[in-house]
């Protein structure tokens, strides 16, 4: 790190301090680090069980007030650790926004620990499982995670312009086409996650131990999240996977590799960004995109 951002991240360190201070006095005296990583919020350990998130992107302050509201409805079902908020923090002169402090998911990122056991198929089936319920009719509805992949059309074929060279470029296309092709999910809309790729799910020893940021949940077709069957697990899982989280047809596998495809393809122009130095790349996300796209176009 350099100087200039020794002194930045200082400065934003005593923000944070001077808003728990403010706002939850009885945690003002916890050891306040931060916490290297995070895209839409900056995040400090708070003591040895909490965290502090911050919004730092525009549209952070509203996934942070969906988490607010719902984690904490959700998470005693959930057979996964996850960040549940515990404090909310409302703006101030002091800070425009809303803030979270939250329960701390002890690990690393997938994106830098990859999930490397098997039977973690399982882990991850009935986490969905457990997740994959109705939802309500006021839960929220995300415009990019929500929406069938019939109703993206367009959208599906550009992101494969960063492939277009590579040697799986043309099965990607073929993956896309036949989600797009599926008949979409007529049942009711459940809960989703949303937003399932390996910086957002923590690893520990190899093994899945946690997921983490729900500010993408919303209501929609259960084959957005069951793409992590590939985004996820190591090679050769996926069959595992949906044999433990069971009654999935051939059009929601059909959708879930799609979904897969896309993740995949992101997570590899946002590492590529990382790796040639652009703002808001992250370098450890183009590897991580790589191998899930060779799993999700070729089991």
């Amino acid at each position: 790190m350099s100087t200039v951002e020794e002194r930045k991240s200082l400065v934003e360190q005593d923000l944070v301090r001077a808003l728990v201070r403010e706002q939850h006095p009885d945690l003002a005296e916890l050891e306040l680090r931060e916490v290297e990583g995070g895209w839409d919020n900056q995040q400090w350990r708070l003591g040895a069980e909490l965290a502090v998130r911050l919004p730092r992107t525009e549209r952070a302050p509203a996934l942070l007030r969906t988490e607010q509201k719902w984690l904490p409805v959700l998470a005693e079902r959930l057979p996964l650790p996850t960040p549940v908020p515990v404090r909310v923090g409302e703006p101030s002169a002091l800070f425009g926004h809303t803030w979270t402090i939250a329960r701390w998911v002890e690990g690393e990122p997938a994106d830098r620990e990859p999930i490397a056991r098997a039977d973690d198929a399982e882990v991850l089936a009935a986490f969905l499982r457990a997740l994959h319920r109705n939802a309500p009719a006021d839960a929220p509805i995300n415009p990019t995670r929500s929406a069938p992949l019939a109703e993206m059309r367009s959208a599906p074929t550009k992101p494969l312009e960063i492939i277009a060279d590579e040697p799986h470029a043309e099965a990607a296309r073929e993956v896309l086409d036949e989600a797009v092709a599926a008949p979409a999910w007529h049942g009711p809309p459940t809960w989703l996650h949303g937003d399932l790729h390996p910086a957002n799910v923590i690893v520990r020893a190899g093994s899945l131990a946690g997921v983490i940021d729900f500010g993408e949940m919303c209501a929609g077709d259960p084959a957005t999240d069951l793409s992590a069957a590939w985004i996820l697990l190591p090679e050769g899982s996926a069959l595992r996977f949906f044999d433990a989280y069971g009654d999935v047809d051939e059009a929601t596998l059909a959708r879930a590799r799609g979904w897969a495809v896309l993740r995949a393809l992101g997570l590899i122009s946002i590492g590529r960004n990382g790796r040639l130095g652009l703002p808001g790349g992250k370098p450890t996300w183009e590897p991580a995109g790589r191998v899930a796209l060779e799993r999700a176009v070729c089991q």
